[in-house]
Order: structure tokens, then C-alpha cells, then sequence
């Protein structure tokens, strides 16, 4: 093999590997590989008909955004934070998405907000119907746009970097205590506010917004740890 021939497979290598961590992102945060379970690269391999160096290659990669770890003698398994990194994350997340929230208010377009309300709509039929398989990605998409459009790419960098870490926890604080439409009922309070050019009171309802998710969130393992307790006879 020459050294064009060894540049070209790295590069399809690394292509590959891209496609691989997504692909395996979407299972992960789909639940087809639980928390905590260890990640079998042979399996994946086999499932999406490459082999185990690109598997890695994706995995070494998803490590990086905190989504599995890889423990010395044991293989690499699904991270899931504990309760108190999640808050600690919530708790910087609202910063940066209130002030993310009054950037947009002070230059988004009308095709902005147009965009912004469409997702309303979306997410809200979604939530009436209870299909949580469509309303999360659509509540992702809704927040990277908001992101993507404040215009602060070192905010936006800072912001992806804390929230692939929480996928699993925003997935199951939505889905307790009616959270799809009282999240969709405060997505509609920061579009308005953003549509009225009020910086503040959009810095408020995003910085609010993530600080209720994080309330919820506390509230649905709470619920959760007091059910696997064993009941009294």
C-alpha cells in the first residue's frame, strides 16, 4: 500500500467512525443500551457491518462528550452521572441558556421566530398525543436552534459540551409529572419574549425554563429511588 492509499483509508476510516458515534448516540439516548450496561463492541460491529476500529474509534469519541466511560479491564459502559454532577450542570446550563435566551431577543429575525413558533406547534401536537418519541428530538432540535442563533459560538461550544451529558436525565424529566406540556408551556413563554424584544424577560424564561427541568428532574429520582425501596409488610 502507498502513502496516498494509507491516507485514503484513514480518511474513510475516520468517516465511518463519524457516522458510527452518531448512530450509536441514538441508540444509547433510545435506551437500546441502558445505563450503566457495558458496551459490546462485536455486537455493534456486526450490527452495523464494519469492524471493531471503527466501533472504537466512535466510542473513543463519545467518551470525550461524556456519554459512555471506559473502565481499565472492563470494557466501555454506559455513563449515566450521578444525581448531584446532573444539578451541578443544570445549575451552569441556566446561565448560559438565559443569557443565550436574552442574545436572541436582542437580534433575532422575523424567520427566526417564525422557525422558533413552528416548533411550538410541533412539540405541542406531540404532547397532546403523549408520543414522547416525537416530541424529544423535536425538543432538542428546538433548543440547538436557539442556541445556533444567538450568535455567541464560544456560548453555544460551552453549551453542547455540558448538555450531551445529560441526555438521559432531560429524557426522564420530561416524561414525569405531565412534563411535555409544561415544558412545551414554558418553550412558549421564551418564544413570546423573544418575539417582543425583551431581552430580559427572554433571559429570564430560558434561565427559568432549565431551572424548572432541573426541579423536575430532582422530583422524578426522587419518586424513582423511593419506589425501589422495599415496602413494609
Amino acid at each position: 500500500m502507498n502513502a496516498a492509499d494509507d491516507v485514503l483509508t484513514i480518511l474513510r476510516t475516520r468517516s465511518l467512525s463519524g457516522v458510527l458515534e452518531r448512530e450509536i448516540e441514538k441508540a444509547i439516548l433510545a435506551g437500546e443500551i441502558p445505563a450503566g450496561k457495558r458496551v459490546n463492541e462485536n455486537l455493534l460491529a456486526t450490527r452495523f457491518g464494519t469492524s471493531r476500529g471503527p466501533v472504537r474509534e466512535a466510542l473513543r469519541a463519545l467518551e470525550g462528550l461524556g456519554l459512555v466511560e471506559l473502565i481499565p479491564n472492563r470494557g466501555v459502559f454506559i455513563r449515566q452521572p450521578e444525581l448531584e454532577e446532573a444539578i451541578e450542570i443544570y445549575d451552569v446550563r441556566t446561565v448560559l441558556f438565559g443569557h443565550a435566551g436574552k442574545l436572541l431577543a436582542e437580534r433575532a429575525t422575523e424567520t427566526v421566530i417564525a422557525r422558533l413558533r413552528d416548533y411550538l406547534e410541533q412539540m405541542e401536537a406531540a404532547a397532546r398525543s403523549r408520543d414522547f418519541d416525537s416530541y424529544y428530538p423535536l425538543n432538542l432540535a428546538f433548543h440547538e436552534f436557539i442556541i445556533d442563533s444567538c450568535g455567541n459560538a464560544t456560548l453555544a461550544a460551552q453549551y453542547r459540551g455540558l448538555v450531551k451529558k445529560l441526555h438521559l436525565f432531560r429524557a426522564r424529566s420530561l416524561v414525569q409529572g405531565g412534563g411535555l406540556e409544561v415544558s412545551n408551556s414554558e418553550h412558549r413563554e421564551m418564544v413570546d419574549a423573544v418575539a417582543a424584544r425583551d431581552p430580559e424577560r427572554a433571559q429570564r424564561a430560558h434561565a427559568e425554563h432549565v431551572a424548572r427541568a432541573k426541579a423536575r428532574l430532582i422530583a422524578a429520582c426522587r419518586k424513582a429511588a423511593g419506589e425501589a425501596q422495599p415496602q413494609p409488610n
